[in-house]
């Protein structure tokens, strides 16, 4: 489908700087996208966790989880 509207532009474009033109807009992200990080990247919000905190989740979770199953 890309292709029918890269020839079809191609055909009405005037000269090869309008052919540029228009093939960066068509294969252009949409206006708003975001690029997506590289890969391994981690992102630039995130929490970052000291060990004895972790800790302490990981006891609220397993608490937690005990409370749901009955456990108390």
């Amino acid at each position: 489908m890309l292709n029918a509207a890269e020839a079809s532009m191609d055909m009405a474009a005037e000269d090869d700087a309008a052919r540029a033109r228009n093939r960066a807009e068509l294969y252009a992200p949409p206006k708003g996208a975001r690029r997506r990080p590289a890969q391994g990247a981690r992102p630039r919000s995130a929490a970052r966790i000291d060990p004895s905190g972790a800790r302490a989740l990981m006891a609220q979770v397993a608490a937690e989880d005990a409370r749901l199953q009955g456990r108390r």
